[in-house]
């Protein structure tokens, strides 16, 4: 323990983890410690019995629910986009290697008391039952827009500066109706609220057309996919990853007290009365609780079920967005459901998380929306957590903090925050020109 290191990682959550391979890939010398036993921190996968003792204090779940041992129940569900950024990470990295993708069934999204299938082309917007006959042909032409454009083809542009038009101008041009901008906001580009449409088109059409490129990649009724048996294996794969490289994993480690100089800069972190020198720290917020500020609550529903969520092709895997407006809340609700088509529960079970931005301190019925549309529950836990922001100025302490996980069901802000961190560390951005080939054929057998 009284080597140096160039960072000490604290916490082995999905975004330590993934900062840990990547730092360890470019060549540093890092250390990763964790206070608790198991991976994954706050992203941890529970068993059936882990379930029980956290939420109702006993471990004794009910039999007929099955082996405790075939459900892995992530407590931050995440889906990847196919082409996402997460997907260049892993390869990049080369951590799909220890993983096996498997494509989830749908993505919807919630409009006017119903679920509708994403319509995410202009061959699937003329077949949508979301628009009228009129409107589909708007959405269509809308589409034809995104898919043929590209930054350096002016021609593709029809004569708009998407970076400095907004959303509002652009759709304004092809007259959708506000019920088609509420799903191409929010099911499509994943805007987690309508600020987006006052900001340049640019990032907006990007979004889209990673929607559609994702989708296109494995042919099935979502641009997402899951690994199996969880996202609990995804810290392994980098602890492993990290080993590779020369890195080192300590779990079990009580405290991890950060140590500062009398300049107030990390040097580095107390554990069984030895100290590890470094030059920075990463970790989670729970590591340094001074240094971090509270921004809001998630709440959430766990459910267990036997059957697929009702209107949704007997999805095994299903992603449903209810943008704000159509609830009349501030912010999104996500639907995420999983199953044993993943191997997250023994056979005929399914997982559905219900989870959105806490405006009021009753998950029961703030979260009613979702679960409504889940038909008959045998389990429901509910929770709320706090979700925390750094507070502190990393060029002046050395502390590199994540922020918390959001309540969306899919992983695009969640690897932005790693890549906007790695560029702290690192002083560099970080190349994800991949070949996104690399992660296709475990995804394929899908």
């Amino acid at each position: 323990m009284d080597e140096e290191y160039d960072v000490i990682v604290l916490g082995t959550g999905l975004k330590e983890c993934i900062l840990s391979g990547l730092l360890s890939v470019d060549g540093l010398k890092v250390l990763h410690m964790d206070r608790n036993d198991y991976y994954g921190g706050e992203s941890t996968s529970l068993s059936l019995v882990q379930l029980w003792k956290r939420f109702r204090s006993n471990d004794k779940p009910p039999e007929l629910l099955g082996s405790s041992r075939e459900y892995n129940v992530d407590m931050i569900p995440k889906f990847m986009m196919a082409n996402g950024t997460l997907v260049r990470v892993l390869i990049r990295t080369g951590v799909t290697k220890y993983l096996n993708f498997k494509a989830v069934d749908g993505s919807f999204v919630y409009n006017n008391g119903k679920i509708y299938k994403v319509p995410a082309t202009d061959v699937e917007a003329l077949k949508s039952t979301l628009m009228g006959l009129f409107e589909k042909r708007r959405a269509r032409k809308f589409f034809i827009y995104v898919q043929d454009y590209e930054d350096d083809e002016p021609k593709s542009h029809e004569g708009l500066d998407l970076n400095k038009v907004t959303t509002r101008d652009v759709i304004s041009k092809y007259g959708l109706e506000d019920n088609t901008v509420d799903f191409i906001g929010h099911a499509l580009a994943l805007h987690r609220d309508d600020s987006y449409l006052d900001e340049p088109a640019i990032y907006t059409v990007k979004r889209m057309k990673l929607y559609a490129e994702s989708l296109a990649r494995f042919q099935g009724g979502s641009p997402y996919i899951y690994p199996l048996y969880g996202l609990g294996e995804l810290p392994q794969g980098f602890a492993r990853l990290s080993a590779v490289y020369g890195g080192t994993y300590m779990l079990n480690k009580p405290e991890c007290k950060v140590e500062f100089d009398t300049d107030g800069k990390a040097y580095g972190v107390t554990t069984e009365g030895e100290t590890a020198k470094c030059k920075k720290v990463v970790c989670d917020p729970s590591y340094l609780p001074d240094k971090v500020k509270k921004v809001g609550r998630v709440a959430r529903a766990i459910c267990i079920m036997s059957h697929p969520i009702p209107n949704t092709n007997d999805s095994h895997s299903v992603q449903i967005i209810l943008p704000q407006k159509q609830l009349g809340r501030r912010s999104d609700m996500y639907v995420f459901c999983c199953s044993y088509a993943h191997n997250v529960a023994p056979k005929g079970k399914y997982i559905a998380f219900v989870s959105t931005e806490a405006e009021t301190d009753h998950p029961e019925t703030e979260l009613k929306p979702g679960i409504d549309l889940l038909g008959p529950v045998d389990e429901t836990f509910f929770d709320i957590y706090d979700r925390y922001e750094p507070a502190n100025h990393d060029e002046q302490d050395n502390c590199f903090i994540s922020t918390s996980y959001d309540a969306t069901t899919h992983f695009e802000s969640t690897v932005q925050d790693v890549i906007s961190m790695y560029k702290k560390i690192t002083g560099k951005e970080l190349d994800l020109s991949v070949d996104l080939s690399a992660a296709s054929a475990a995804g394929e057998d899908a």
